[in-house]
């Protein structure tokens, strides 16, 4: 084999279980393993990013990584890490939804060479779909305990949860459905290996057992650990929720942006995880982030890194530009290029204030554009005062009392940025 796949996690800090023997079987030969993912919206978000880097290690380790879309399974809703049922998806959207993700996964994994170890995408509705209730309860369910089903932390946590209405009969069997997924693919592909984040062992171990069980064969368990942030926030949440993959429900900007404002302790967690830099390569970067901190240089490659990844050079070039915008030394130029959803995202959360742009035609004058049309500035005598301390800026030019406001300053043909000192920004939009 090309690389030690195991060897390779536990360096990036990406290993937190492994099933006995993995490692050995791995270094065999060219093996199959598998990663399930949750179809139930058309993107992923930055926390399906560890099992899509473990895949993509896998593949660059000399394996065939294939990607489970839980078609069947998003029918029903896993109750691991879960305190409710989730919502249950038609056949048209699940569809649409595995289309998308392929997509998406497609800037990680080689689904289209002819190496032997090129990725596949299946969907377990596919084998699912013509199951009946019976033939499954016959011929998988008689294998598997119900005490065996009730020791699992998953069922355990929910059961026990204060805040849980308890758990539905479709909930239970969930690790059942998983459990033949990992048999079926045993069977019919010859996929030796199940991975997924630490709260998924106890369905891989249900997989493993019916292999053993019905086959009489050895399945294999890999899990990582779930990645938490230093502040004890969210991993994967900003203020807006989600930090998706797709560019239409998170833009390049964001992305970027999230990843930028890391701490020094989750930025150097997350190069390891998140990037394919060699371990030397990352060694250097952090060395040299902690001779100069101050410079951000180890967040600032981990952001080009995975932006460049997810999205493309060019989106990691406009985000960058973007994210320079408010130092610019040509900021009236320079802030022109951006279009008008970059520009917004740069300025998401500034107090904007709507101002007819007849007013603009005929020159506003500074003390009206930041107190009687905008109220930014509470009156017309703090306006007066901000203007003589020489501390507002029209569009980053220092302006006087004396200063009009035109259609000459606006900012795709729309919007004027004006600042009163450093720290305070305001927008006017023209409509």
């Amino acid at each position: 084999m090309a690389n030690n796949f195991v060897e390779e996690l536990r360096w990036r800090g990406m290993l937190h279980t492994e099933m006995p023997g993995t490692e050995e079987h791995l270094l065999e030969q060219m093996r199959s393993a598998y990663v399930g993912f949750d179809p139930t919206a058309d993107s992923l978000h930055i926390g399906n990013l560890v099992p899509i880097m473990l895949l993509a290690h896998y593949q660059r380790c000399g394996h065939k990584p294939v990607a489970l879309v839980g078609g069947a399974t998003g029918m029903i809703g896993d109750p691991s890490g879960k305190s409710s049922e989730r919502n249950l998806l038609n056949e048209d959207t699940l569809r649409h939804n595995q289309e998308a993700i392929k997509k998406q996964l497609s800037h990680f994994l080689d689904f289209t060479s002819d190496a032997k170890n090129a990725a596949v995408l299946v969907n377990n509705y596919d084998w699912m779909k013509e199951f009946s209730f019976l033939e499954f309860i016959r011929d998988v369910g008689k294998h598997i305990t119900v005490n065996y089903m009730m020791a699992k932390d998953s069922v355990k946590n929910r059961i026990s949860s204060d805040s849980s209405d308890g758990m539905s009969f479709t909930e239970f069997t969930y690790q059942l459905v998983q459990g033949y997924d990992f048999l079926h693919l045993y069977k019919n592909i010859g996929c030796t290996l199940q991975m997924g984040g630490s709260d998924q062992w106890g369905n891989i171990t249900t997989g493993t057992e019916l292999i053993r069980r019905i086959d009489q064969g050895k399945g294999y368990a890999i899990t990582c650990p779930l990645i938490t942030k230093s502040d004890g926030s969210k991993f994967g949440k900003s203020e807006g929720g989600n930090v998706w993959l797709d560019a239409n429900r998170t833009s390049p900007y964001k992305f970027y942006q999230y990843w930028l404002n890391s701490s020094d302790e989750d930025a150097e967690k997350y190069i390891k995880i998140f990037t394919f830099l060699d371990q030397n390569t990352i060694n250097e970067i952090i060395e040299e982030h902690k001779a100069q901190p101050h410079v951000r240089g180890l967040q600032k490659r981990l952001a080009e890194e995975i932006t460049a990844m997810v999205h493309s050079k060019e989106e990691l070039e406009n985000a960058e530009k973007a994210s320079g915008i408010l130092f610019s030394k040509d900021f009236k130029n320079d802030i022109k290029q951006l279009n008008e959803n970059l520009f917004l995202d740069v300025f998401e959360g500034v107090p904007q204030a709507e101002i007819s742009k007849d007013k603009i035609e005929s020159g506003l004058d500074m003390i009206a554009a930041l107190s009687a049309e905008t109220n930014f500035l509470a009156s017309n005598g703090e306006a007066r005062r901000a203007l003589k301390e020489n501390s507002v800026s029209v569009n980053k030019d220092k302006v006087k009392e004396d200063y009009n406001i035109t259609t000459d300053d606006l900012i795709n043909d729309k919007y004027i940025v004006i600042n009163r000192g450093k720290k305070n920004t305001y927008i006017i939009k023209v409509v």
